[in-house]
């Protein structure tokens, strides 16, 4: 058994963690980072629909063998409760489960790889640029401003640590990423998450630390590329 996330938007949070008694700490893929160059097609152009997204997503030919898509969850509103984050806080519950993110045209989907407790998660939003710029930036500021905080989740309690990473350069027009650190039971878990602005297309990338680097310029290429 294991912590299990869904690394949803900006949240990746207490709240859609389904903690059991025991668990083993995520098993990064060693495999270098391949991010490649995006073409870009949207621009600052008319936001795409949610249909246009799905289209746009990676799937299993993209990533290569041992990757299952896994059912999306639904998402959960579970009381939630930011302490020693007033930022973060000041949010609101929904920020801690990514629910801030309220932009309409969306899609996202889930991939767990070789059969492990390894998995990585990519969003795609569509919006105007200021809208998608102001939404990501502010909850990043917040969750990235406090080094360590505690998120409580139906009860229980999850000690996170949050680190701000320099994000890669020359991908799209603005760039936040982060490593944060769930811990509970004596158990830790590390998440990286990444997200690229292009115009008025917004892609986060979750998971695996490893997973995330592998994958993040693929993502990025099939999304700002019009099929």
């Amino acid at each position: 058994m294991r912590v299990r996330i869904a690394t949803t938007a900006l949240g990746i949070t207490a709240a859609l963690l389904a903690v059991p008694a025991c668990s083993t700490n995520t098993t990064p893929d060693p495999t270098t980072t391949s991010t490649g160059t995006p073409t870009r097609a949207d621009g600052n152009g008319a936001p795409l629909s949610s249909t246009a997204l799905k289209k746009r997503l990676l799937d299993e030919s993209d990533l290569g063998s041992g990757y299952l898509r896994t059912p999306q969850r639904p998402t959960q509103h579970d009381d939630v409760t930011v302490v020693g984050c007033p930022a973060l806080s000041e949010l609101g519950g929904d920020a801690a489960t990514g629910g801030s993110l309220t932009f309409p045209r969306k899609a996202k989907v889930t991939f767990a790889y070789g059969g492990s407790s390894s998995e990585i998660s990519e969003e795609l939003y569509s919006d105007s640029a200021n809208k998608l710029s102001d939404g990501i930036g502010r909850i990043f500021d917040a969750m990235t401003g406090c080094p360590t905080y505690q998120v409580v989740a139906s009860g229980t309690p999850i000690d996170m640590t949050s680190q701000k990473l320099t994000a890669p350069h020359g991908l799209g027009d603005q760039q936040w990423s982060q490593l944060l650190t769930f811990s509970t039971a004596g158990r830790s878990t590390v998440v990286k998450q990444t997200a690229i602005r292009d115009g008025s297309l917004l892609v986060i990338v979750s998971g695996s630390p490893a997973l995330v680097d592998r994958h993040l310029g693929k993502a990025l290429a099939k999304a700002t590329t019009a099929n």
